[in-house]
């Protein structure tokens, strides 16, 4: 059932994790100087996309509410003038 396959697969497993375990605090102290100006830059850049998106909508926000202002006037005038238009003739 288990062969020596077995146990060179665990032998190597155990070497890796070992050497994972060896090298990690001369390793790690590299890749964070590495990757902490690009998640930096990462984030930087969500922030402007998040605020340009803002800007975006609070305009888009405007415009529908100045279409719905001016839809809103056209109906007033539009019941305002039939009742002037019955008023006249009659």
């Amino acid at each position: 059932m288990f062969g020596i396959t077995n146990g060179i697969r665990f032998g190597g497993a155990v070497a890796i994790g070992a050497a994972a375990v060896l090298l990690a605090p001369i390793v790690l102290p590299i890749v964070a100087s590495v990757l902490k100006p690009v998640a930096k830059s990462v984030i930087k850049g969500g922030i402007m996309a998040f605020e340009g998106a803002k800007v975006a909508l609070a305009e888009t926000q405007e415009t529908v509410e100045d279409i719905v202002a001016e839809a809103k006037a056209e109906i007033a005038d539009s019941r305002k003038a039939p009742a002037k238009a019955t008023k006249k003739s009659a």
